[in-house]
């Protein structure tokens, strides 16, 4: 196998790697979320959701584009053998981390109320930022020391901190959600509002689970990086004739590279605060109550967005996987491996979300009131949002990726102005459908799939234009596309006929999952959508070829 071949197989591995850990911490997530839904209630997690969409957007503002940065960094030196320049990275990165992270969970701490009550009209969020602020320190050293190893070449301390940080976040999670509901319910009682304040202060019980998960998880990374160091120092002291660019030169340089990724990542995650905003705003206008707004957000964030930032988070650990190899094949000015592994990593994410969104568009109401059976009032409009949207989880993949990609070959400010042009088409169209079409939170999901599409086009013409990137079509979207909607029907009559058979929700969607992923994997072989060569840079793809071959489907 070429050098080439390997650099993007290997990459395709860690990525799989990270997106294994993903896809268990989200699963993880989804499994605690429904004894917290049973706990605090749509309004509950609503407050809990708002909190943490302006957390996510301070976390992105400090530390959310320290790992890609430093990975990038950290890539490029090892390339080259420079471990002394590697470790001065190293440094300059945490120092960046402690301010940026200390400052803004400060701003976050003292300026809550500005956040909850003026800028989105919760003011019962408070709780919840006030405990979630001191997280954003321990994200932001924790996502440095992430970028280290994955800019070594290895995913494993990321994804095995992920599970830690998230088995760690469900237990503390539900647990004190519990607790301070029933301690919110009392103080209710004596303030004359017991309903809003139990659901507060659960919901700030609920973060809690998130300071203290990503607390477990900096533990386990520290560990590991404290052996690996004595390794490393050593390497460091074989170095001879080093000449190592002074701090400041390197915080500059540090600066340089992780400014474009951060508006990249601050404009591209902004829109759901400006959506919540704008929502509010305007349904309040509209006459609807606050405490149906307060519901419809909570459907929307605590329900349709949890389950498609599953298969999404997918695409992110891909991009996390190939800017360091893009980086150093893009350095060695090799094109033709930079667009063989750009061609890779699209076809793997394309093979991926298709399948995920028809299954969610499918199956969007059995997973619900399985996952949310105290809830099943709200679960039918939940299944329509994810019935009008599940076609977002192909669009965000995509965009996802093609942000690294474009980071990957140094493009830093594309993925910016793309960001840029879209959110202000994004609003643009939120605002017309809910004042022309009244579509109240349906108008939310539609637009936000719209703002992805946006910049899955934008990024595909930039990708093309500095790589020489030509995408194909068929293998890449028609193919998939058509086995996900064969799968779709397919798995549907065997729910829908099991359903009937046995009146037992979770045992028939779970047999119709199965067949779904037989039915897709077969569609996909006969149609031709992957060849034998393709399948063996993937996972276990020599065991897939031999389960394919044995079945004739090759």
């Amino acid at each position: 196998m070429s050098k080439k071949n390997n650099g993007a197989s290997n990459a395709l591995v860690q990525g799989s790697i990270l997106a294994v850990a993903s896809i268990i911490s989200r699963i993880i997530g989804l499994i605690y979320r429904i004894p917290m839904q049973r706990i605090l209630g749509d309004i509950g997690i609503g407050y809990y959701s708002t909190a943490f969409e302006i957390y996510n957007v301070m976390l992105i503002i400090s530390s959310y584009s320290l790992p890609l940065a430093v990975s990038k960094m950290v890539s490029a030196k090892m390339a080259k053998k420079r471990r002394t320049a590697t470790y001065q990275i190293l440094k300059c990165a945490l120092l960046f981390a402690t301010i940026s992270g200390t400052t803004v969970a400060l701003i976050l701490f003292f300026g809550g109320n500005f956040f909850a009550t003026t800028l989105l009209n919760t003011p019962y969020s408070i709780f919840a930022l006030r405990v979630l602020a001191p997280g954003l320190l321990v994200v932001a050293v924790l996502g440095v020391i992430r970028g280290f190893f994955q800019g070594l070449g290895t995913m494993m301390p990321s994804a095995v901190s992920q599970i830690i940080e998230q088995i760690v976040n469900a237990i503390v999670s539900v647990w004190a959600a519990y607790v301070l509901y029933r301690t919110g319910t009392r103080i209710g009682a004596v303030l004359g509002d017991k309903e809003h304040y139990a659901a507060a202060y659960g919901a700030a019980g609920g973060t809690l689970g998130t300071v203290l998960g990503s607390v477990a998880a900096l533990l386990f990374v520290v560990f590991i990086f404290a052996i690996y160091m004595k390794v490393f120092k050593r390497q460091m002291k074989r170095e001879r004739n080093v000449r190592v660019s002074s701090f400041g030169y390197t915080m500059k340089i540090l600066v340089i590279t992780v400014i474009p990724v951060l508006l990249s990542t601050t404009i591209y995650n902004i829109s759901s605060i400006i959506d919540q905003g704008i929502f509010k705003q305007v349904a309040l206008l509209q006459g609807y109550t606050q405490n149906d707004i307060d519901v419809w957000w909570g459907v929307y964030t605590g329900k349709y967005k949890l389950l498609i930032n599953v298969p999404i988070s997918i695409a992110s650990a891909m991009a996390a996987s190939f800017v360091p190899v893009l980086t150093g094949a893009y350095h060695r000015d090799d094109m033709e491996a930079v667009r063989g592994q750009i061609n890779l990593s699209t076809r793997f994410i394309m093979v991926v979300a298709f399948p995920c969104a028809v299954g969610l568009a499918v199956f969007g109401l059995p997973i619900f009131n399985i996952l949310f059976s105290s809830t099943r009032a709200t679960n039918a409009e939940a299944s329509l949002m994810m019935y009008v949207g599940a076609v977002a989880v192909v669009f965000y993949s995509l965009s996802t990726l093609s942000n690294g990609l474009l980071q990957g070959i140094d493009r830093l400010k594309v993925p910016v102005i793309n960001a840029a042009i879209s959110i202000v088409a994004h609003v643009i169209v939120l605002i017309l459908l809910m004042l022309i079409f009244r579509l109240n939170i349906h108008a939310v999901v539609l637009a936000n799939t719209f703002f992805a599409l946006l910049m899955c086009f934008m990024n595909s013409m930039a990708l093309k234009k500095y790589s020489g990137f030509k995408q194909e079509i068929k293998k890449t979207f028609i193919i998939p596309a058509i086995s996900s909607l064969i799968m779709g029907v397919i798995s549907y009559i065997v729910y829908f006929i099991l359903y009937k058979a046995c009146h037992i929700e979770i045992i028939a969607f779970i047999l119709a999952a199965i067949i779904a992923v037989i039915s897709y994997a077969v569609a996909l072989l006969l149609l031709k959508g992957l060849t034998e060569d393709e399948l063996r840079h993937f996972p276990k793809g020599t065991l897939i070829i031999k389960v394919a071959k044995k079945c004739h489907l090759l």
